[in-house]
């Protein structure tokens, strides 16, 4: 994990394959998928190019919104992101929140989300 909370992933898939697999990963854990952003595909539509780029915006609607109600502020991070993409050298991470950063930002008890990051990880082995 980097200082501003952001943990990396490697994964040995393409941007899209990595995508794929854990949407799958988290509708099998009953996750809702709210968005798939395919941010390349939008930078071309706008006539710019950037490197392979997909963002998930995901969640639990029974266990996100009390976690919001006693912590308001959770829900500038809520629904949770996690952002597939491919650097400069062709290698291909996922990034998301790490739970202790969330933790930490809105003083939770403890850090939320765990199972999430093991979802995380196992879509990128």
């Amino acid at each position: 994990m980097t200082s501003n909370g952001v943990a990396d992933l490697q994964s040995h898939r393409p941007v899209a394959e990595t995508a794929d697999r854990l949407e799958a990963l988290l509708k099998q854990k009953g996750m809702k998928i709210f968005a798939r952003i395919d941010q390349a595909a939008e930078a071309a539509a706008a006539g710019l190019q950037m490197r392979p780029m997909v963002l998930l915006v995901f969640g639990n609607p029974q266990a996100g919104t009390p976690l919001m109600v006693r912590h308001p502020s959770l829900a500038i991070d809520l629904p949770l992101k996690a952002l597939v993409w491919e650097d400069a050298e062709g290698g291909v991470k996922l990034s998301y929140n790490s739970p202790e950063y969330l933790q930490q930002r809105h003083g939770l008890d403890a850090p939320p989300f765990a199972p999430v990051a093991a979802i995380l990880k196992t879509a990128v082995e």
